[in-house]
């Protein structure tokens, strides 16, 4: 693994730009400018956007704009055989689909660590050890 690539899960992009919550925005702030190597997958951006135009109700011009402020990120692709990967993760490590997938693209991306509120904090799955920056 490469200590220097962290995978962000869509949960920190969320809160970076979510005016809501002023810590997390803070704390999420902080945790991305501390990243060498921030890598992100397709299935980020996709829900990144859902949540920018659904759950924040932001106009959907606004929402692309955001997006974009994360194009200089190493994007993962998910492809079909990361859909098998993740399968297997999710049975394995007895998680969701959608964050075994996440858990996939970090591990094709070769990345130590994975940024995520969704996942047990200080668990390692395939290798990459997944962070939770709210835990206390």
């Amino acid at each position: 693994m490469n200590a220097d690539k962290t995978f962000i899960d869509t949960n920190i992009l969320v809160y970076s730009v979510d005016f809501s919550s002023k810590e997390k925005q803070r704390i999420a702030k902080e945790t991305l400018s501390k990243i060498a190597q921030p890598i992100i997958s397709t299935q980020v951006l996709q829900e990144l956007y859902s949540v920018l135009i659904a759950k924040l109700k932001l106009a959907p011009l606004n929402a692309k704009k955001i997006i974009y402020t994360f194009k200089n990120f190493e994007t993962v692709q998910i492809d079909f055989k990361l859909i098998e990967q993740a399968i297997d993760i999710s049975i394995l490590s007895q998680i969701s689909f959608w964050d075994a997938l996440i858990v996939a693209a970090a591990d094709f991306a070769d990345c130590s660590e994975l940024i995520s509120e969704d996942l047990a904090d200080g668990q390692t799955i395939r290798g990459v050890s997944i962070k939770n920056p709210f835990k206390n």
